[in-house]
């Protein structure tokens, strides 16, 4: 089992025909920490417009985050595909608080600024149309990766996904243009910070950027599967699930010869039927989606 203190998980996509929410509902089986982050992008508002799609699997992803509401703090920290939320930012849905922005300090005292990556990236901000045709054409290159890979399987070869191999030539070119990285580290510098954590790219990462400004991506579940997580010694580190998976339950022998598993089990079972009984909104929900009409 995987006893973190903090976790951060982004770009869901709930609502996407393309979130893998059979493994994420497996990571979060896995998961027990005292903070969940939810780094934007949650919920895919732009695809449900295109069609409303939300499968039994979603449903218990959703159920098993309201659990962890129940046991621990989640912080739901905004994107631009669930933008429609942000008008609840500075009030808790339940137990889960809902932010534009966060800090989180890390129990070695590393303080890190939060938030879901959009907010630098000059696609978003200043030609939203042209995000929006590139999540169009996101789709259709999960489309044709599909259609390749069955082919690929048919010749006895490997999954391969060529829509993140085209996803991230696009993206390293608006990090090239919009300074994306440099962005976040002057963002970082400004809310006085050691760091950034963010997601948005869909490209897991934990390194120095910028003039050594710690950079952490939490990466996503569409096709990476990743987190990034606090462990309870205070280190940072990037998860896959593929690899979780089948090290997670894996013995280690520690420096002084003990042998322990890589994570702690928790003790953690709570209903999420309870949960859902017991959310409330601290102000008046429907008075503030009316506002919204």
């Amino acid at each position: 089992m995987l006893s973190v203190r903090t976790a951060f998980l982004s770009d869901l996509h709930l609502g996407s025909r393309w979130c893998r929410a059979e493994e994420l509902s497996a990571f979060l089986d896995l998961l027990a920490c005292e903070t969940l982050f939810l780094v934007g992008d949650i919920f895919d508002g732009w695809s449900l417009k295109r069609g409303f799609h939300w499968p039994d699997a979603h449903t218990e992803v959703l159920e098993k985050i309201l659990d962890f509401a129940r046991s621990s703090r989640v912080v739901y920290v905004t994107g631009n595909h669930d933008e429609f939320l942000d008008r609840l930012a500075g009030r808790k849905l339940g137990n889960i608080e809902i932010r534009l922005s966060a800090i989180h300090q890390t129990l070695q005292g590393t303080r890190f600024a939060v938030f879901h990556g959009d907010e630098v990236d000059r696609v978003s901000t200043e030609q939203p149309w042209l995000a929006h045709l590139g999540d169009l054409a996101y789709t259709a290159a999960l489309w044709a990766n599909r259609g390749a890979n069955v082919l690929r399987r048919g010749f006895g070869l490997e999954y391969r996904s060529y829509s993140r191999i085209l996803k991230q030539k696009v993206k390293e070119a608006v990090n090239y243009v919009s300074g994306f990285e440099k962005k976040l580290a002057e963002e970082a510098r400004r809310l006085g910070t050691d760091g950034v954590i963010c997601g948005h790219i869909h490209k897991p990462a934990w390194e120095n950027s910028c003039g050594g400004i710690l950079y952490g991506n939490c990466g996503d579940w569409v096709e990476s599967c990743s987190a990034l997580v606090e462990k309870h010694d205070g280190n940072m580190e990037v998860l896959d699930w593929e690899t979780l998976k089948k090290t997670a339950e894996v013995p280690v022998v520690t420096q002084t010869g003990e042998m322990v598993c890589r994570f702690p089990l928790p003790e953690r079972a709570f209903s999420w039927a309870n949960a859902l009984l017991s959310m409330s909104v601290e102000e008046n929900l429907g008075d503030i989606l009316e506002t919204r009409r």
